[in-house]
């Protein structure tokens, strides 16, 4: 709906009147914010929830009716402050990357209303690898590789001293977003030097400048952590799972979907290992006010590799994941509209330890026949039932009662159970709820594919 009609539905829609309660504002429209908004509405206390979208989610049309969702342009600063002084929430929750780089939560800001989100300068903690980069070394915080920051394409034959050095054994990542796709890793997307410095100046073309890895050798996890500049509270720890297809194989996507296990941990993590990824982001999250002179208030998540030489870091979003958040917030048990008040007021460490059903989880995403690639779009799947618990919408549309695929990750199923495979025994069952030009990977969360995982620890170590 555009702002025009954001006035008309308020009067003609019972739904979406004001209530005595919080109002809160949620930026973004995919399976993450479904699951936002899913959180928010858990909360013992009186609340309601406006959704400020490109499009209308299924999910969170069921969860807030369509009166309560404003379908606009979140990437036009200007039309955000337009739909805050509308609504005059309490507070907004910004979910997605683009908009938090460009500065949602700036622009709010101007009209006063606080953000569960960091502010531009601080988002180039994602927005900038090299910012992030620069940044640990500047203050010394451990956990780097070694790196390379490029700004010029003639410099060449730095970046090819650079990838001799580690004779083709490194990373290039385009300093800007990209979509999670903004990575080349040397023997898997690349085998020569020629292929790596294409993407390298085609970066340094777009952003002006591409940073260039030693490759990390061991398995990634991500820590995702809630902070407000202060205080660092942890969720659990997730395995994502990059690839289209079956045995890490096909091109990078966005994410077809994460295992945590029944100690909101994984198989191959132990205490200190997530003591010291923790301890990382403590200390980024200090430099970031040292160096930015603003606090860090939102989502730190960290993407880590444990290695033969301890925990490193491989990069920072400075939001929730997508299909993290699906992992993470349906389990969450502490109020989460008390953790986003509390962190906007800098005061997080009276929320205590975050608490979360000690369950392992699956999540698988559906995804449109042809993606990444060259996904189908405009055709119909079909759901069995709309009751089932823990499905989160992404892209899809609904025109006329029928779920329309838009040719990106379409569906997020969460599954839970005692064990990891429980929980995608789970998964499994509710994704024979849906049929239609859809796939996914059938492999994760398999005993097959942890072993896997633990057998590289072991391996490595």
């Amino acid at each position: 709906m555009s702002m025009s009609n954001l006035q008309s539905s308020q009067n003609t829609s019972s739904s979406v009147k004001f209530k005595a309660g919080k109002k809160i504002l949620v930026i973004g429209n995919g399976g993450r914010e479904n699951t936002i908004v899913e959180a928010l509405l858990r909360s013992p206390q009186d609340v309601e929830v406006f959704n400020f979208a490109s499009s209308i989610n299924p999910g969170i049309k069921k969860l807030i009716g369509v009166g309560n969702i404003i379908v606009g342009n979140y990437m036009d600063l200007e039309e955000i402050k337009k739909v805050g002084n509308e609504i005059k929430p309490d507070f907004a929750v910004v979910g997605p990357d683009d908009p938090i780089g460009i500065g949602a939560v700036d622009a709010l800001k101007e009209i006063g209303i606080g953000s569960f989100a960091p502010t531009k300068k601080n988002a180039q903690l994602e927005s900038s690898k090299a910012f992030t980069r620069n940044l640990l070394a500047k203050y010394d915080i451990e956990g780097s590789p070694d790196f390379l920051v490029s700004t010029e394409v003639e410099d060449t034959q730095s970046r090819k001293d650079f990838y001799d050095k580690f004779q083709g054994s490194i990373v290039v990542k385009a300093d800007g977003l990209l979509g999670g796709k903004g990575v080349l890793v040397g023997g898997e997307h690349f085998d020569n030097f020629e292929i790596a410095e294409d993407f390298a100046i085609k970066s340094i073309e777009k952003f002006d400048r591409v940073v260039l890895e030693e490759k990390l050798i061991g398995e990634e996890f991500s820590l995702i952590s809630l902070v407000d500049g202060v205080t660092v509270l942890d969720t659990p720890a997730i395995q994502d799972h990059k690839r289209a297809f079956d045995g890490d194989m096909g091109p990078n996507t966005g994410g077809m979907g994460c295992i945590s296990d029944e100690r909101n941990s994984l198989p191959f993590l132990d205490k200190k290992d997530l003591e010291d990824a923790h301890q990382i982001t403590v200390e980024v999250m200090d430099a970031i006010e040292r160096k930015n002179g603003e606090r860090f208030v939102g989502v730190m998540y960290g993407g880590f590799m444990k290695t033969k030489n301890g925990i490193k870091l491989i990069e920072y979003n400075a939001r929730f994941g997508d299909p993290e958040a699906l992992n993470i917030l349906p389990i969450l048990e502490t109020d989460f509209v008390n953790i986003c008040e509390k962190a906007i007021a800098g005061k997080l460490f009276e929320v205590g330890k975050l608490a979360f059903k000690p369950v392992a989880t699956v999540v698988k995403y559906l995804c449109p026949e042809g993606y990444p690639d060259d996904p189908v779009k405009d055709v119909v799947i079909n759901q069995k039932s709309n009751d089932l618990e823990h499905v989160y919408f992404a892209s899809v549309a609904e025109e006329n009662g029928d779920l329309i695929l838009k040719g990106s990750r379409a569906v997020g199923i969460l599954g839970v159970g005692s064990t990891i495979d429980e929980a995608r025994i789970d998964c499994e069952e509710k994704i024979k709820n849906f049929s239609g030009p859809l796939f996914y990977r059938k492999d994760i969360g398999t005993k097959e594919l942890v072993q896997k995982r633990m057998d590289h620890i072991k391996k490595i170590l």
